[in-house]
């Protein structure tokens, strides 16, 4: 019965703690954050309340599950804080994938526009022919693009949406060369094509080199942080040792580690990690 009163106390302190740390209704700017990280993940469909939805849930069946094994209320609260954040780093995750895609793929869109442009037809037909011949990651995007321009016939607007669909750093880069391009006009548009594709390449493997030197911070980071939770959940089928944590010097131990280990790793991660490319004009 005492081991019941405190999961369904642990229970209910992670979701009153979850109506302050993630609320249902969160502010404009907090809005805007998930808003972003959503489309920058490539889920433009998904909306932030889902997002704060599925962090709560994720919250409380971590929450459920380590005090069901633990029988033990902090360590229920500690593990479903952590599941809460479980969305939100997978989020990050994809966000990182599909930025490392499109930096592999986007010389090579480059240089299908180039060949278009120089087989004669116009910028707005080279765009929108990458929807067959493009890379196969980005035509769903650009088949976005050829129908807009096929139902307004307007290029900005178009192109405005094209960075909407991408969401992406380099492809902001690339769509603003080509609107300058197509408001200066002239004939040096294959030229430009051919040095962003250059430019492109050189900054994808410069990028992937520094990214591999530094996958040994990033990976002991996350090794380090790992670790005494993979213990402390070892830990959880010792019932003897496991229910220390639920005296208060315990529970001061607890989360005064879960304190050092995310700020040890939010700092480490800082050290280490590479300048992130900001989107342009977005």
């Amino acid at each position: 019965m005492g081991a019941l009163l405190g999961l369904c106390f642990g229970v209910g302190l992670v979701l009153t703690l979850s109506a302050f740390a993630l609320p249902t209704r969160p502010s404009a700017s907090s809005v805007g954050r998930l808003r972003s990280l959503l489309d920058t993940a490539g889920l433009p469909a998904t909306s932030a309340g889902v997002l704060v939805s599925g962090c709560v849930a994720a919250g409380v069946m971590g929450a459920v599950l380590a005090g069901v094994v633990s029988r033990t209320a902090p360590v229920a609260i500690a593990f479903g804080l952590l599941s809460a954040r479980a969305p939100v780093s997978w989020l990050h995750g994809r966000v990182q994938r599909r930025r490392r895609e499109y930096a592999e793929v986007w010389p090579e869109a480059v240089d299908n526009l180039a060949s278009a442009v120089r087989a004669g037809l116009s910028l707005p037909e080279g765009l929108a022919a990458l929807a067959q011949r493009g890379p196969q990651a980005l035509r769903p995007a650009f088949a976005g693009f050829a129908l807009d321009y096929e139902v307004t016939g307007r290029f900005a607007e178009s192109l405005d949406r094209l960075k909407a669909r991408l969401a992406d750093p380099v492809g902001d880069q690339v769509v603003e060369s080509l609107r300058i391009a197509r408001e200066v006009g002239g004939s040096d548009l294959g030229r430009l094509l051919r040095a962003l594709s250059t430019w492109l390449r050189d900054e994808t493997r410069t990028r992937s080199e520094l990214e591999s030197r530094q996958a040994w911070v990033v990976n002991g980071a996350r090794m380090s942080v790992a670790a005494p939770w993979i213990v402390l959940l070892l830990l959880c089928f010792q019932p003897e040792v496991i229910h220390r944590y639920s005296t208060p010097a315990g529970t001061v131990v607890l989360f005064g580690g879960a304190a050092v280990c995310l700020i040890a790793y939010r700092m480490m991660l800082r050290i280490g990690r590479l300048p992130t490319p900001r989107r342009v004009l977005s």
